[in-house]
C-alpha cells in the first residue's frame, strides 16, 4: 500500500472521526431520551454545544489543567493517527492510556472534591479496562504474526470465529472506557449525584469542548478496533456493523442497569475479562482456533 495513500487516510480520520463520535453521541442521547420517555434533544445538538462552548469565555482552575486537556486531545489523535497508518496496534493503546493519564492528572490538579474523588475512581477504571486492552493484544499478535494492524489486514481472513472471546472481553472494557452503567464509577450524566461530573467537573468552555472532542475520537477509535476482527474478506462491511451492533448493546446496558461499586468493576473486569483472553491464548497456542 503506497505511503500517498496511508497519509490520506490519516488526514480523512482527523477530519471524520469527531464527526463520527459527534453523531453517535447524539443517536445515543435520542434513544435515551426514547428509552427513558423523553423526547431528548436533536441527533446534532451535540455539535451545536461543542461551537457554544469554543465561544465561551476560557476559564481554568489552574494552568495545569490547560496543559493536561491539550495533551489528552493531542494524545487521542495521535492514536488515531497511528490507527489510520496501520502501525503497531500496542503502541496505539500505549498512546491511549497515556491520553487516560492526561484526563486524571488534570482532575487531580485542582482542590476540588469531586474533580479529586473523579480523578482518583478514573484510576480505578483504568486499572479495571488497561490490563484487558494490552492483553488482548496477544491472541490477536499470535494468529496474525506480529502487532502491527496491517497484519491483520494481511491475514486475510477473519479474526472473530477463532478470537470470539477476546472480542467479548473488549465488548467489557468499552463498556468502562465510554464510562455507561454499570461502570460509569467516575463520572455521572446526573448532577445529583454525589460524583456530579467526575474528571471533568473543573473543566468549562472551550477546555471543556477540548476533552469532549477527545472523548469522541476515543469512542470512534474503540470501535475501530473491534472493527479489525472481521476487516477483510467478502462480509468486510461487518467490520461497521459488529462495532456498531456492539455501541447499541452497551447503550441498551446503559440504559438498564445502575452504577456499581468500583471493588465490583474490578472483580468483574478482572475476573471474565482477563479469564476470557488467557483461555482464548491458551486455544489459540494449542492450535483449537
Amino acid at each position: 500500500m503506497s505511503t500517498g495513500w496511508l497519509v490520506g487516510s490519516a488526514v480523512i480520520a482527523i477530519i471524520v472521526t469527531p464527526l463520527i463520535g459527534g453523531l453517535l453521541r447524539g443517536i445515543d442521547r435520542k434513544l435515551t431520551a426514547h428509552m427513558q420517555g423523553r423526547i431528548g434533544p436533536p441527533i446534532i445538538q451535540n455539535f451545536y454545544d461543542l461551537i457554544k462552548l469554543l465561544g465561551k469565555k476560557p476559564m481554568v482552575a489552574g494552568k495545569p489543567q490547560l496543559v493536561f486537556a491539550y495533551a489528552y486531545l493531542a494524545l487521542v489523535i495521535t492514536a488515531v493517527v497511528f490507527f489510520a497508518l496501520r502501525q503497531d496496534l500496542l503502541v496505539v493503546l500505549f498512546i491511549l492510556c497515556f491520553a487516560c493519564v492526561c484526563l486524571v492528572l488534570g482532575a487531580l490538579s485542582v482542590k476540588s472534591p469531586y474533580s479529586q474523588f473523579g480523578g482518583h475512581r478514573e484510576l480505578l477504571q483504568m486499572l479495571a479496562y488497561e490490563p484487558i486492552l494490552f492483553l488482548a493484544v496477544i491472541p490477536i499478535a499470535l494468529k496474525t504474526g506480529g502487532f502491527p494492524i496491517a497484519n491483520i489486514f494481511e491475514y486475510g481472513q477473519p479474526l472473530l470465529p477463532n478470537l470470539w472471546l477476546t472480542f467479548i472481553a473488549l465488548i467489557i472494557a468499552l463498556d468502562i472506557v465510554m464510562r455507561k452503567s454499570p461502570f460509569d464509577i467516575s463520572s455521572s450524566e446526573h448532577a445529583h449525584q454525589e460524583l456530579v461530573r467526575g474528571v471533568i467537573t473543573e473543566y468549562s468552555g472551550p477546555y471543556l469542548a477540548i476533552i469532549e472532542l477527545g472523548h469522541w475520537y476515543e469512542m470512534v477509535l474503540l470501535l475501530a478496533i473491534l472493527g479489525l476482527f472481521w476487516v477483510v474478506g467478502s462480509l468486510w462491511w461487518l467490520s461497521v456493523l459488529i462495532p456498531l451492533a456492539c455501541w447499541f448493546l452497551l447503550l441498551i446496558t446503559d440504559n438498564i442497569t445502575t452504577r456499581l461499586t468500583w471493588s465490583w468493576m474490578l472483580k468483574f473486569a478482572w475476573g471474565i475479562g482477563l479469564s476470557l483472553i488467557a483461555l482464548n491464548i491458551l486455544v489459540v497456542n494449542l492450535g483449537w482456533m
